[in-house]
This record gives C-alpha cells, structure tokens and sequence, in this order.
C-alpha cells in the first residue's frame, strides 16, 4: 500500500513593482498606488475583497504584493497600466519585467532621445 500523501503548505508568492524612478521625479505618487491596488485587486470575482489572501505593502519607492491564492503576475501588469493610464501618465511611463528577478516589475521612462535619433536618419 502507498504511504498517504503528505499535506503541503502552498508558497506565498510575492511580486514587487518597483516605482523608484517616477517616485524620486514627483511623477507619480506611491500612496496613491497602493490605495488604487487595494480597491482594484479582484480576489474571487470581486474588488475589495482581499482578506488575509493577499496583502500589499509599501517601502519608500516599491510596492510588494503578497498572495496566498493564486495571482497570476500579469494581472498586476495590467492593473498597473490602468493606474498609469487614470493618472495621465501611460504616455512616458512603461512596465517592464525586470531582468535580475522573476517576480519584479519596474517603471521605466519610454527612451525618447533614441527614437528621435532614428526620425532623422
């Protein structure tokens, strides 16, 4: 007879987006972001509905967003780009998947100087 399976605790997963750059320029306002996350973050079909599920914290200049259910890291990319695009912002700013760390988002500044630089040639 096989031995019976043994419970296993599911991982947290925690996915960060780094707001460091538009945050030093007083682009974009960090507080307002995570207050938008909380309202925005879906958890069964519903808004606001975060419980002990999910949990969102804030540094000085990056936001980390923990789950204990299932998120997939794209439906923070996309909740990003709403804010970004309620704020006026969507324009100059843009999400990247950093290249260090799985579980990081970063917000760049569109390169504007080098497509300029390809309009003159």
């Amino acid at each position: 007879m096989a031995p019976a399976p043994k419970a296993q605790k599911k991982k947290a997963l925690a996915f960060i987006i780094d707001c460091s750059k538009p945050v030093q320029d007083k682009i974009m306002d960090i507080a307002s972001f995570e207050k938008f996350l909380l309202e925005a973050i879906k958890v069964q079909g519903k808004t606001g509905n975060l419980g002990d599920n999910v949990k969102i914290t804030r540094d000085k200049t990056k936001i980390t967003v923990t789950s204990e259910i299932d998120m997939a890291k794209r439906y923070l990319k996309y909740l990003t780009k709403k804010y970004l695009k309620k704020h006026n912002v969507r324009d100059w700013l843009r999400v990247i998947a950093s290249n260090k760390d799985r579980n990081v988002y970063e917000l760049r500044y569109f390169n504007i100087a080098d497509n300029e630089a390809e309009d003159d040639e």
